[in-house]
């Protein structure tokens, strides 16, 4: 059973999910304090620590579920490169989570948020590395417009990945960091997709019914793919920007 309503989801319209994501409503509906799969704790039901939020935009053209995401700016001092979803903190002026992935998504893609339909928020998961709060803020693009990256400093990339190409056993693999750091990764739209954002993809797929069997056993080293992405040596990856810090595997959130 899920816990008590959080206050945010009363700007949720769970029933307004379209029936290709009717079910991933409601098996995050049906979430419960021990239903979180992969390394992250609940947030201290308390309050304490920061707070952020997530959006995780799925839409449907025609051609099959897609995700947005973002790849940050090589530049960034956190989490440089890395692909994510849209999001960041929870300002004092939001009304909430939902408010602020909206706000962050707007800022960072162009999103307008007159097109997506809030439709529930998962428990929020703490990041121990940064001390952020995150509430994933599930939402259906009900009426897709034109993104594009707003701020060149802060995001270098914004792409909508196919379902499709996320479930396909191809894409996955395991990465594993110097820090003992060993999580999910998909190769996909261009991205590498690591960490939290990685470990709440699985989780959608899962969740969603569009999972499909994948090599576990294939463990990648996480600089080795690092600098095949971006066409780096091994060598020079240690001084390349945006290389990944796995001791930082939490995901970007600023």
């Amino acid at each position: 059973m899920s816990p008590p309503d959080q206050p945010e989801r009363l700007s949720c319209r769970p029933d307004a999910a379209p029936d290709w994501l009717a079910p991933l409503v409601a098996a995050c509906r049906r979430l419960g304090p021990d239903d979180v799969p992969f390394r992250r704790r609940l947030a201290d039901p308390a309050g304490n620590g920061r707070r952020a939020a997530v959006l995780m935009l799925f839409a449907d053209e025609g051609d099959g579920p897609e995700l947005l995401l973002t790849e940050r700016a090589a530049e960034m001092r956190s989490h440089a490169g890395q692909a994510a979803f849209p999001g960041g903190s929870v300002d004092p002026e939001d009304a909430g989570p939902v408010a602020a992935a909206l706000r962050e998504a707007r800022e960072e893609t162009g999103l307008d948020p007159d097109g997506v339909v809030p439709l529930w928020t998962l428990p929020p998961l703490t990041i121990p590395v940064t001390g952020f709060a995150v509430t994933p803020v599930l939402a259906h693009w009900a009426r897709p417009a034109p993104v594009a990256v707003v701020d060149p400093g802060e995001v270098a990339a914004v792409v909508r990945v196919p379902v499709a190409t996320l479930a396909d056993p191809a894409a996955r693999f395991r990465v594993t960091g110097p820090s003992g750091y060993t999580g999910p990764a998909f190769a996909a739209g261009g991205l590498l997709v690591w960490g939290f954002t990685a470990g709440l993809v699985d989780w959608m797929l899962t969740l969603g019914g569009w999972a499909r069997p994948w090599d576990g056993s294939d463990v990648r080293d996480l600089d080795e793919v690092w600098a095949q992405r971006h066409d780096l040596s091994s060598a020079s990856t240690a001084h390349a920007p945006g290389r990944p810090d796995a001791a930082a595997e939490g995901g970007p959130v600023r």
